[in-house]
């Protein structure tokens, strides 16, 4: 694997300060390293891999001759809205983490340990899915590829470092400058701006962005996405009707083959996915299986993941690594 040039379009942020931490501690082949942020930011000297980088501050010329080979981009749709054209321009490839491409039909909505084939030699653009879509679709995906599904109902309880530092200024000093609402001992059933049909913007993303990655466009879903204060990592409860008949031991084998996916569920001794037990891990933790006697052939499992690590950075790099295997 050949060494790269490496941009991170907003370094300074919660993912991409967790992008630049496991680049290297994954020995991604950085020949060297920009950083890309607002003008806040721009001149604060910062350190990877024993060398010292200067944050830039992100312009309309920042790609235009600097040999850069993949850029990943964590600093919000209309920044990517601008900014990745002219990355393109220059002949790099780039893995963006906001929703602004995710359902272009011509840009690869991937997970690499569910779908990298979606992944052509040609593609300058892969979009990052959002945080609990990955690792709903994670610990879903050989159920699907198994026994399929007919139906799926999520409900997740979404950590407030998902809606940047800020909003965890307002979790830790107990007030409401980010949201409308308090998140500090309180619970929010809205992330992201309502829209006609009642669901939020987050709640569609799920949606939308689980068929595509499936490649199942006839998959019945709905989805309540909620906040809880909570600092870091997503819990998900997912409910699936199926459309082979199952066991719950063969569940759980289903589970514990999938990659990146571990299994904690062991009600005799009270083991479940916890975020105090998973942030900082790479895996999707999946526990609490049991039938859903309500409807046939539905069963109820529970995931948990680090949303800025699996839920962001983390794939973001993975996907990565499938780009610098065909340069």
């Amino acid at each position: 694997m050949r060494k790269v040039n490496v941009a991170v379009v907003g370094a300074s942020g919660l993912v991409g300060r967790k992008i630049r931490e496991i680049l290297e501690e994954r020995n991604f082949p950085v020949e060297k390293l920009f950083a890309f942020a607002s003008k806040k930011s721009a001149g604060t000297k910062i350190e990877y891999a024993g060398r010292e980088v200067i944050i830039e501050e992100l312009k309309e010329d920042s790609f235009d001759g600097r040999g850069i080979d993949i850029a990943l981009f964590a600093a919000g749709g209309s920044v990517s809205e601008k900014y990745i054209p002219l990355a393109i321009k220059n002949n790099i490839k780039v893995v963006d983490n906001s929703s602004f491409f995710r359902m272009d039909k011509n840009v690869p909505l991937v997970i690499p340990e569910v779908n990298p084939d979606d992944i052509k030699e040609d593609d300058m653009l892969i979009a990052n899915p959002n945080c609990s879509t990955i690792q709903s679709v994670l610990a879903i995906s050989k159920i699907h590829k198994d026994f399929g599904i007919e139906r799926i109902i999520y409900n997740t309880y979404q950590a407030v470092s998902g809606g940047g530092e800020r909003a965890l200024e307002d979790l830790y000093e107990k007030k409401n400058d980010h949201w409308k609402y308090k998140i500090y001992d309180n619970v929010l059933p809205q992330i992201d701006v309502f829209l006609d049909n009642g669901y939020t913007k987050e709640e569609m993303k799920m949606i939308d962005e689980t068929r595509k990655i499936l490649d199942d466009q006839d998959l019945k879903i709905t989805a309540t996405a909620i906040r809880v204060p909570v600092s870091n990592s997503h819990g998900v409860s997912i409910n699936l009707k199926l459309k082979k008949d199952f066991t719950l031991d063969e569940i759980r084998q289903t589970i514990k083959a999938t990659p990146g996916v571990i299994l904690e569920d062991d009600i005799k001794e009270e083991i479940y996915p916890m975020p105090a037990f998973v942030s900082g891990k790479d895996e999707v933790f999946v526990g609490r299986i049991r039938e859903d006697y309500s409807c046939e052939r539905s069963l109820n499992l529970w995931t948990v993941a680090d949303n800025i690590r699996k839920g962001a950075a983390l794939n973001a790099i993975e996907i990565a690594e499938l780009l610098v295997e065909d340069m």
